[in-house]
């Protein structure tokens, strides 16, 4: 089978998120335990929203980018499979989905340590206009 460059960031993006939830599991059952919160004695239905006002900032940080990292990146898969059937999965394109991956990376690693709002925010920005870049030439690809 041909290799498809395009792919190879999708997949880190993929893997990295897996180690995320790692990160927020290591993070969150300790916490639980510091709390006195039980697993096997919450209310059927709990969700973890309803005891996060419970647990510290930087254990809510971990949890709230494995939640963005379930969010906008599935826009930046479409756009990847777009291009990569459209035989559009190198140059440019390339170019911008390792940078949209790499700036996903970085930012979740600052909101998981720092999380200075204002550089979170910057870094979300550029990963959105990564990703502009690539949606723009999957319909460019598609359409034209």
């Amino acid at each position: 089978m041909e290799q498809i460059p395009i792919l190879a960031p999708a997949a880190v993006l993929v893997l990295w998120s897996l180690v995320v939830l790692l990160w927020m599991s290591a993070t969150r059952f300790p916490a639980f335990a510091k709390e006195g919160i039980k697993i096997s004695e919450a209310e059927r239905g709990s969700r973890y929203v309803d005891v996060e006002s419970m647990m510290p900032a930087k254990v809510n940080w971990k949890s709230h980018n494995y939640t963005h990292l379930m969010e906008q990146p599935t826009i930046f898969y479409a756009a990847v499979v777009i291009l990569a059937l459209a035989g559009e999965g190198a140059g440019i394109n390339l170019t911008f989905a390792w940078a949209y991956v790499a700036i996903r990376i970085v930012h979740s690693i600052w909101q998981g340590t720092v999380n200075i709002i204002s550089v979170r925010v910057t870094l979300f920005t550029l990963s959105t206009l990564c990703l502009w870049v690539l949606a723009i030439n999957a319909v460019r690809t598609t359409l034209f």
